[in-house]
């Protein structure tokens, strides 16, 4: 399974050759056909897009920026890698000097939209039949505010379990369903000498995965009117199973992970067994963990059957004050809504595209590592809307559940502060100023 994803690398600048230079499908050639650009005048719309992916990310962008230019001769696209980009996005937006398509974060749409800074994207839609079922509903929600959707889901994901294979054969185990079996493998698979952790059973170093824990309780982190929805018996439930795994099975101690030295990771090295990851740590995996044999299944259900994880991911957008909307759309189009150009972004990548259609191909369907995230993807959800939640989330909610982690705090007072001080940044956060 390791095999196919070096594989799909090693042939990614031929794919990219292909798709520049190649007949495309007829959904891009009838793009090209279209209206992008001012092609009767022949001389070329010169378009800039902006993102923070440096390294290897910005070779990756290029990749597809490289395709799409040789793909037609109409629009020209430069890469520009901003740092503190959001920052430089809100000045250029009121100076005159916005980007034409930018890299976009999808949670920060509910921030960002009611400044009207993003340029909705519905007409373009509904001009070019594009169904907004070929794409993720929860990714489409996050890119959306006020029933007016502001771009395309570029990538889609999600936390699945990472656990190892080696250290679970040796103890007799299975890949864990359930919250039940994922504390007795936990506890099975720890490894202490004396006061001093060998080999955790199961990661707890992410205090931010509590919302996928609270979905598989069978609860939500807000109400429908925009107040916190955890101080309950789902929030006690999630603390109740945190405290067994920390305290009763000592499967993890605070700060274990941090405490290993530099460039050791504690899943490539065998200090942990099991942990929640997702699909953007495959490559780092296959590559530095060459004596790893690992698997991945979808997140345990909670104790009633529940499941839950937190669907994250980013988009394209068009900024308002870019001059050029329908070129820049041209292009957003040609990358996120076309499956032969969804599919080199994801072998380029090795991340899962936004475009649905483009899963079906045997990249996918015949490599398991993939499976298990496409099927957590049937059911993650998306952080709520609520322009406060990230303020809430971590300025409230995390800086107690470090304290109950600590044996500071406990599981009713935990909850009890949280909900407060949350409610109050939710409220004072509630309008977008």
């Amino acid at each position: 399974m390791k095999k196919g994803l070096v594989t799909a690398l090693s042939v990614m600048m031929v794919a990219a050759l292909a798709a520049g230079c190649s007949g495309n499908s007829g959904q891009e050639n009838a793009a090209n056909e279209g209206k992008a650009g001012s092609g009767s005048s022949g001389k070329k719309t010169e378009l800039t897009f902006w993102g923070d992916w440096g390294g290897e990310g910005q070779k990756q962008f290029e990749t597809m920026v490289d395709a799409f230019n040789k793909s037609q001769d109409k629009i020209h696209v430069k890469y520009v890698l901003q740092q503190d980009m959001i920052t430089k996005f809100l000045t250029a937006a009121t100076n005159g000097g916005a980007p034409d398509v930018l890299f976009w974060d999808r949670w920060r749409t509910s921030l960002y939209a009611p400044k009207n800074v993003l340029h909705p994207v519905d007409e373009y839609l509904t001009r070019d039949g594009i169904s907004k079922d070929d794409f993720y509903s929860e990714s489409l929600t996050e890119l959306s505010h006020d029933n007016k959707l502001y771009g395309l889901p570029l990538t889609v994901d999600a936390r699945a379990l990472f656990y190892n294979k080696k250290l679970l054969d040796e103890a007799g185990l299975q890949p864990p369903a359930t919250w039940d079996e994922l504390e007795q493998a936990a506890a099975k698979l720890t490894k202490w000498n004396g006061d001093k952790l060998e080999v955790a059973g199961f990661s707890m170093g992410d205090l931010g995965l509590f919302n996928m824990y609270l979905q598989q309780a069978g609860g939500q982190m807000l109400t429908e009117d925009g107040k916190t929805n955890f101080n309950n018996e789902q929030g006690k439930q999630v603390l109740e199973f945190w405290d067994r795994l920390m305290n009763k099975d000592k499967v993890y101690k605070v700060g274990f992970e941090l405490g290993l030295g530099e460039g050791q990771d504690a899943f490539v090295t065998g200090k942990v067994a099991m942990l929640y990851s997702g699909p953007w740590m495959l490559s780092t995996y296959n590559k530095y963990g060459k004596d790893l044999e690992y698997g991945i299944v979808p997140p345990p259900a909670g104790p009633n059957g529940d499941k839950g994880s937190v669907m994250g991911g980013f988009g394209l957008v068009i900024p308002e004050g870019s001059k050029h909307h329908d070129e820049a759309w041209e292009f957003i189009k040609w990358w996120t809504a076309n499956k032969d150009n969804a599919l080199l972004w994801a072998k380029t990548s090795l991340n899962l595209p936004g475009f649905k259609p483009s899963m079906e191909d045997p990249f996918f369907q015949d490599d398991p590592q993939w499976k298990p995230f496409l099927d957590t993807l049937e059911f993650a959800k998306i952080r709520p809307a609520h322009p406060g939640y990230s303020v809430m989330e971590t300025d409230a909610l995390a800086p107690n559940l470090q304290l109950n982690q600590q044996n500071k705090l406990s599981i009713e007072d935990t909850l009890k502060k949280a909900q407060e001080q949350g409610d109050k940044m939710l409220e004072d956060n509630a309008v977008v100023k």
